[in-house]
């Protein structure tokens, strides 16, 4: 299809209302866009982001800068860009606990890590059965306090995003409780397990499978699973095949959508996809970059933030993102 959305397009200067960007795929779309939102460009100059997580209490959202070692800050109240932590372990995604700490994956380190209130980091997980983590990827939390994160071990296949080392570990998703820490598998029949999110209800955990997604044959998808009393999976099933494009972060807002990063496919395609609970892609954000990740915020929490390649992007909806994502 051509390219409607103008991209490459100047930043400096004010976009007419209704933002292009903006494609509304289904009426039932119609009612997330607001007219006077436009896609706004907040950051330029990363390698890669990912892993972006909100903080209402303190107005920020921070994101990963994965090759440049850092962790990014973004304030709300200033609209500037500052560097929260370097170095990083090459950290991905982030997450907060009930306590409101972060909660990081780090695939320099391989494990997953604990902000403390004080600014001291500890230690979650970093083995199972007495071999190293691959590389920890995407991370949620469930309210009963257990951590749910994907392994598919992407920052071990090179240097650039950490330290290439042979596989110790079956590609999985774990969940650690809260309390013990005691680590458990719920699955690893996912080529690569990447972003994960909950349904507003906590019975449905989406997972995308990114496979080798730049090789044809490989996995696109995004599964479903029923979540059993909080601590186990069960009915597999295919949720969204992405087709030509490959997700890798997803969250869900409160009526119970699917909102999908969109990358490494057609340059039409970069951005976010709005998906129904039933599977129906109703709506899609064009960014001009392969999109890698996303979350809500905001004081409505009804931001769309969108880290994609060596920017960060943001776009107010009338979506309100789960909180605790």
């Amino acid at each position: 299809m051509p390219n409607q959305f103008n991209f490459p397009r100047d930043w400096k200067t004010p976009y007419r209302y209704r933002d292009p960007a903006v494609e509304i795929l289904d009426r039932k779309f119609a009612k997330y866009v607001l007219g006077s939102s436009a896609l706004e460009r907040l950051y330029t100059g990363a390698r890669w982001t990912e892993g972006p997580v909100w903080f209402g209490d303190g107005g920020y959202f921070l994101c990963s800068d994965i090759p440049n070692d850092r962790i990014l800050r973004w304030d709300e109240r200033t609209a500037e860009t500052t560097v929260f932590r370097s170095p990083a372990n090459n950290s991905n995604g982030h997450t907060r606990d009930r306590q409101g700490r972060l909660v990081s994956c780090e695939h320099g380190a391989r494990r997953v890590t604990r902000t403390e209130h004080d600014g001291t980091i500890s230690v979650i997980m970093d083995s199972f059965d007495g071999k190293q983590l691959n590389a920890p990827n995407d991370i949620v939390v469930h309210p009963d306090g257990g951590i749910w994160f994907t392994d598919p071990g992407y920052g071990i296949l090179m240097n650039y995003e950490g330290h290439k080392a042979p596989f110790e570990l079956p590609t999985r998703v774990y969940r650690v409780d809260g309390e013990t820490l005691e680590a458990t598998v719920v699955n690893e029949s996912l080529e690569k397990p990447n972003g994960l999110c909950f349904s507003p209800d906590y019975q449905t955990l989406y997972v995308v499978d990114t496979g080798a997604s730049h090789k044809p044959g490989h996995p696109r998808h995004i599964l479903a699973f029923n979540v059993v009393e909080g601590k186990s999976l069960t009915r597999e099933r295919m949720f969204f095949d992405m087709q030509t494009s490959s997700s890798d972060g997803i969250r869900c807002d409160v009526d119970g959508n699917v909102w999908a990063s969109s990358g490494w496919g057609k340059p039409e395609d970069d951005g976010a996809y709005c998906i129904t609970e039933d599977g129906e892609l109703i709506g899609k954000i064009h960014v001009p970059e392969c999109a890698a990740n996303l979350c809500f915020g905001g004081v409505k929490r009804n931001r769309l933030f969108i880290t994609a390649s060596q920017s960060i992007y943001a776009i107010y909806t009338e979506a309100l993102g789960v909180p605790y994502t």
